[in-house]
Formats: structure tokens, C-alpha cells, sequence
């Protein structure tokens, strides 16, 4: 950590390459790719890549969105973020903590995409009656004035193909932050994408 007093340019980037590599800030995305306009983000559609949209059931807004790749599931969610600090940390502790909390297992690794959680988390009992453990892997990328989010579960576990492709498409992602003023932490509004096809 340098003495240097960040600035808008200056953001932390433990992964060194954000802007390069992805995710990416709106204002770093290729303008000519046909991505889905999610609202907060934008997903490059690619062969095989499913997208579920997950809505909160009161308020049916969107919370998250979930994308089928790779025999593997992404879940993400783009947060707001101060201007001078990254969320990955803080959020790291609480959801070690919201998982021991739960019984289950967690273990914070360097990964690919910087500082991530292994995650063992008990399963409820399905039909089949037998209670289970699920394997994900938590990643944060701090970007400039928001945090995206994601969850990775199935074969990116521990599938190292897998695990690339997943990467990959989590860098691909583009965060659209907007300049309205959001507290930190607030979820940056998620939309249905426009038809398929249309700009």
C-alpha cells in the first residue's frame, strides 16, 4: 500500500489487470459487443451460457442474476461502493461468519480472481431425506465506486476447465454504476434484459 492519497483514478486493484482483463466499468467496456443489458451489468452472451433472473418475491425486483455455464452455476450482484474503498474484505468476514453461523465450513484462498472463500455449506434435507454439504466458491472484485459479487457452485468447485470458463465469464462481466448517488452497499438496480436481437 502506497502513502498516496487514492483518487477516482487510483482505485485498489489486487488483481492488478481489472481494466484491463475485466470485470470491467462501463466506461472500459467495448462499446461495439452485443451484450444483454441488465441494467447494473451487462453479460456478453456466449454458446451454452444460460441466464436465470432471480427476483425477491415481495418487492419482485431483481436481486441477482444467474448464469448456467460450464456444467457450473454464476451467481451475481453488483453492489455500490464508496469512492476510495473496496467492500471484498468486509464482505468476506461476514459471509465466513453467515457461514460457520450455518454450520458449514469456509476457508479463504488466493484464487484466479484475488482473495476468495471454499466454502462447505450444509444442505437442507431434500425428498430423498439425506442432508447434504454444497461446495462454493465466493469472489469479489472491487471496482471503481461498485463491488461485484459472485457465487460460483458445480463443476468450477474443483474442475479446473470448468473453473477457467467460469472465471472468464465472471471477467467478461460489465458493472454500469450510473451517477446517481446510492448509498454503499445498496444493490445497483438490475433490469429484464430488451428482447434478444434488439440494441
Amino acid at each position: 500500500m502506497s502513502d498516496a492519497t487514492p483518487t477516482d483514478a487510483a482505485q485498489p486493484d489486487p488483481l492488478g489487470d481489472r481494466a484491463v482483463a475485466g470485470p470491467f466499468d462501463e466506461s472500459e467496456a467495448n462499446p461495439v459487443r452485443p451484450y444483454i443489458d441488465l441494467g447494473g451489468i451487462k453479460i456478453l452472451p456466449r454458446e451454452g451460457l444460460n441466464l436465470r433472473l432471480e427476483v425477491e418475491e415481495q418487492t419482485k425486483r431483481i436481486v441477482a442474476v444467474g448464469l448456467d455455464y460450464a456444467g457450473s452455476t454464476l451467481q451475481v450482484q453488483p453492489f455500490a461502493a464508496p469512492r476510495t474503498t473496496g467492500l471484498w474484505e468486509e464482505t468476506r468476514e461476514q459471509i465466513r461468519a453467515q457461514i460457520r453461523q450455518q454450520g458449514g465450513r469456509v476457508e479463504e484462498r488466493e484464487g484466479p480472481l484475488g482473495p476468495e472463500l471454499l466454502a462447505e455449506v450444509p444442505v437442507a434435507a431434500g425428498p430423498e431425506g439425506a442432508a447434504g454439504k454444497r461446495l462454493a466458491r465466493f469472489v469479489g472484485v472491487d471496482g471503481p465506486r461498485w463491488f461485484l459479487r459472485g457465487v460460483i457452485g458445480g463443476a468450477a468447485t474443483a474442475d479446473v476447465e470448468a473453473a477457467a470458463q467460469v472465471e472468464d465469464l465472471f471477467r467478461s462481466i460489465v458493472v454500469v454504476r450510473g451517477g446517481t448517488p446510492m448509498p454503499p452497499r445498496d444493490l445497483i438496480p438490475l433490469k429484464m434484459p430488451a428482447t434478444p436481437g434488439a440494441a
